[in-house]
Protein backbone atom coordinates (compact mmCIF):
# COMPACT_ATOMS: atom_id res chain seq x y z
CA UNK A 1 0.00 0.00 0.00
CA UNK A 2 2.92 2.31 0.68
CA UNK A 3 3.90 2.55 -2.98
CA UNK A 4 0.67 4.41 -3.73
CA UNK A 5 1.22 7.07 -1.07
CA UNK A 6 3.58 9.12 -3.18
CA UNK A 7 1.34 8.65 -6.18
CA UNK A 8 -1.66 9.98 -4.26
CA UNK A 9 0.53 12.90 -3.24
CA UNK A 10 1.27 13.72 -6.87
CA UNK A 11 -2.37 13.21 -7.85
CA UNK A 12 -3.58 15.45 -5.09
CA UNK A 13 -1.36 18.24 -6.32
CA UNK A 14 -4.38 19.43 -8.25
CA UNK A 15 -6.34 19.79 -5.04
CA UNK A 16 -3.51 21.48 -3.24
CA UNK A 17 -3.02 23.81 -6.17
CA UNK A 18 -6.71 24.63 -6.09
CA UNK A 19 -6.43 25.20 -2.36
CA UNK A 20 -3.39 27.42 -2.84
CA UNK A 21 -5.41 29.64 -5.13
CA UNK A 22 -8.14 29.80 -2.49
CA UNK A 23 -5.63 30.54 0.25
CA UNK A 24 -3.89 33.20 -1.79
CA UNK A 25 -7.21 34.97 -2.19
CA UNK A 26 -7.37 35.05 1.62
CA UNK A 27 -3.79 36.29 1.98
CA UNK A 28 -3.70 40.04 2.50
CA UNK A 29 -0.64 42.01 1.50
CA UNK A 30 -0.17 45.34 3.24
CA UNK A 31 2.49 47.33 1.42
CA UNK A 32 2.08 50.31 3.80
CA UNK A 33 3.52 48.60 6.89
CA UNK A 34 6.99 47.79 5.55
CA UNK A 35 9.08 47.67 2.45
CA UNK A 36 8.66 43.88 2.46
CA UNK A 37 5.19 42.56 1.72
CA UNK A 38 3.36 41.05 4.69
CA UNK A 39 1.38 37.89 4.11
CA UNK A 40 -1.11 36.81 6.74
CA UNK A 41 -1.04 33.23 7.88
CA UNK A 42 -4.14 31.23 7.00
CA UNK A 43 -4.35 27.64 8.26
CA UNK A 44 -7.00 25.75 6.28
CA UNK A 45 -9.31 23.36 8.03
CA UNK A 46 -8.86 19.67 7.29
CA UNK A 47 -12.48 19.63 6.15
CA UNK A 48 -11.74 22.30 3.55
CA UNK A 49 -8.77 20.32 2.25
CA UNK A 50 -10.80 17.08 2.17
CA UNK A 51 -13.55 18.87 0.25
CA UNK A 52 -11.15 19.42 -2.66
CA UNK A 53 -11.07 15.67 -3.37
CA UNK A 54 -14.84 15.54 -3.03
CA UNK A 55 -15.23 18.41 -5.50
CA UNK A 56 -12.93 16.68 -7.98
CA UNK A 57 -14.73 13.35 -7.54
CA UNK A 58 -18.11 15.04 -8.15
CA UNK A 59 -16.73 16.62 -11.31
CA UNK A 60 -16.01 13.10 -12.60
CA UNK A 61 -19.71 12.29 -12.26
CA UNK A 62 -20.60 15.07 -14.72
CA UNK A 63 -18.92 13.16 -17.55
CA UNK A 64 -17.57 16.50 -18.79
CA UNK A 65 -13.77 16.56 -19.27
CA UNK A 66 -13.70 20.37 -19.16
CA UNK A 67 -15.32 20.37 -15.69
CA UNK A 68 -12.77 17.86 -14.41
CA UNK A 69 -9.83 19.76 -15.90
CA UNK A 70 -11.12 22.99 -14.33
CA UNK A 71 -9.89 21.55 -11.00
CA UNK A 72 -6.30 21.59 -12.26
CA UNK A 73 -3.91 24.53 -12.23
CA UNK A 74 -2.66 25.47 -15.71
CA UNK A 75 0.84 24.18 -14.86
CA UNK A 76 -0.29 20.98 -13.08
CA UNK A 77 1.26 17.65 -14.05
CA UNK A 78 -1.17 14.72 -14.34
CA UNK A 79 0.06 11.14 -13.92
CA UNK A 80 -3.02 9.36 -15.27
CA UNK A 81 -4.30 6.17 -13.69
CA UNK A 82 -5.04 4.39 -16.97
CA UNK A 83 -2.25 5.78 -19.15
CA UNK A 84 1.53 5.91 -19.00
CA UNK A 85 1.59 9.25 -20.82
CA UNK A 86 2.18 12.20 -18.49
CA UNK A 87 -0.15 15.15 -19.25
CA UNK A 88 1.30 18.66 -18.95
CA UNK A 89 -1.29 20.95 -20.52
CA UNK A 90 -4.99 21.58 -20.01
CA UNK A 91 -5.61 20.26 -23.54
CA UNK A 92 -3.69 17.03 -22.81
CA UNK A 93 -5.54 16.55 -19.52
CA UNK A 94 -8.89 17.12 -21.21
CA UNK A 95 -7.97 14.57 -23.89
CA UNK A 96 -7.16 11.98 -21.20
CA UNK A 97 -10.36 12.60 -19.26
CA UNK A 98 -12.46 12.40 -22.43
CA UNK A 99 -11.63 8.67 -22.60
CA UNK A 100 -11.37 8.07 -18.86
CA UNK A 101 -14.84 9.45 -18.12
CA UNK A 102 -16.43 6.99 -20.55
CA UNK A 103 -15.60 4.31 -17.95
CA UNK A 104 -17.80 6.15 -15.40
CA UNK A 105 -15.19 6.35 -12.62
CA UNK A 106 -15.93 7.02 -8.96
CA UNK A 107 -13.02 7.59 -6.60
CA UNK A 108 -12.96 6.15 -3.08
CA UNK A 109 -10.32 7.13 -0.52
CA UNK A 110 -8.80 4.05 1.09
CA UNK A 111 -6.47 5.87 3.48
CA UNK A 112 -5.72 9.52 4.09
CA UNK A 113 -3.61 11.86 6.19
CA UNK A 114 -4.24 15.59 5.96
CA UNK A 115 -1.65 17.99 7.34
CA UNK A 116 -2.19 21.74 7.44
CA UNK A 117 -0.02 24.69 8.30
CA UNK A 118 0.41 28.36 7.59
CA UNK A 119 -0.83 28.87 4.01
CA UNK A 120 -0.25 25.22 3.15
CA UNK A 121 -1.91 21.82 3.13
CA UNK A 122 -0.83 18.29 2.32
CA UNK A 123 -3.36 15.55 1.54
CA UNK A 124 -1.70 12.13 1.17
CA UNK A 125 -2.99 8.59 1.07
CA UNK A 126 -4.38 6.00 -1.30
CA UNK A 127 -7.55 5.78 -3.34
CA UNK A 128 -9.25 3.41 -5.74
CA UNK A 129 -11.46 3.99 -8.75
CA UNK A 130 -14.53 1.85 -9.29
CA UNK A 131 -15.83 1.95 -12.85
CA UNK A 132 -19.34 1.58 -14.22
CA UNK A 133 -18.70 -2.06 -15.16
CA UNK A 134 -17.65 -2.89 -11.58
CA UNK A 135 -13.92 -3.13 -12.30
CA UNK A 136 -11.45 -1.29 -10.06
CA UNK A 137 -8.07 0.38 -10.40
CA UNK A 138 -5.68 1.71 -7.79
CA UNK A 139 -5.27 5.39 -8.55
CA UNK A 140 -1.89 6.91 -9.21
Amino acid sequence: MRKYTSLFLVSTTVFLTAFTSLASADAKIDHRKSSAATVRCHVPTKAKVAALFDRWNKSLLTGDPAKVVANYAPDAVLLPTLSKKVRYTQKEREDYFRGFLKKKPVGHIDSRTIRTGCNEALDTGTYTFTFGDGSKAAAR
